[in-house]
């Protein structure tokens, strides 16, 4: 019975990851406060962590709405952060997750990011996993690449944070070292809207609780 719930579960996971991936431009966007998102998918990861990853949270909720789908947003948090304790299941380790504004006047920083300058919002989630070499780093955004066992991946979570994050004009890099972890960092641009939809509800919808 353990055995059929997991391949269940595993083919639920796999339909909402195609359906994100070839839906990135239908959902409907609205100013949303990007911390209130952050710390629920925190929520809902603890509960599912073995006891010896531990997390550290820096969440700041100063100048965080951006325009978004709730709804995506939650799924590149929680894509994140799996793939980054999956890294640290044999041996442990720290999750750290930081949400802080920043500030992309014109010049060398904005250009070396190629993004408009402007306010951002920047999401960093790093781990002291088994990182990665250059030539799994090149690849790990193409869509069904995964260096998982055949029943433990889809290779289609982090295209489809790529995509997530590309769609709502961002950008996504990486940084990693076999032995020495890996940091992702995405950069999200800050709304000038002011109206703020409730979207807490409906991510607790979305999460099941």
């Amino acid at each position: 019975i353990q055995g059929v719930q997991e391949a269940c579960d595993r083919a639920s996971e796999l339909v909402k990851q195609i359906l994100t991936f070839s839906r990135q431009g239908e959902q409907e966007r609205t100013p949303i406060q990007i911390h209130l998102i952050v710390k629920e998918a925190l929520k809902l990861l603890r509960a599912t962590l073995p006891l010896n990853i531990d997390i550290v949270e820096k969440i700041s909720s100063e100048s965080d709405v951006i325009l978004a789908d709730s709804t995506q947003i939650h799924q590149l948090v929680m894509n994140l952060c799996t793939n980054a304790y999956h890294s640290m299941l044999d041996q442990g380790g720290t999750l750290e997750i930081i949400l802080q504004p920043e500030d992309l006047s014109p010049g060398a920083r904005a250009q070396q990011l190629d993004l408009q300058p402007g306010p951002y919002t920047k999401l960093t989630i790093s781990d002291t996993g088994c990182g990665m070499d250059n030539a799994t780093l090149n690849k790990i955004f193409d869509p069904y690449f995964t260096t998982k066992e055949a029943d433990k991946g889809t290779g289609l979570g982090l295209s489809v944070v790529h995509g997530i994050v590309e769609s709502h004009g961002g950008l996504i890099s990486v940084n990693s070292e076999p032995g020495r972890g890996t940091r992702f960092v995405v950069d999200l641009p800050i709304t000038a809207e002011t109206t703020i939809e409730k979207e807490f509800d409906e991510i607790q919808a979305y999460s099941g609780h």
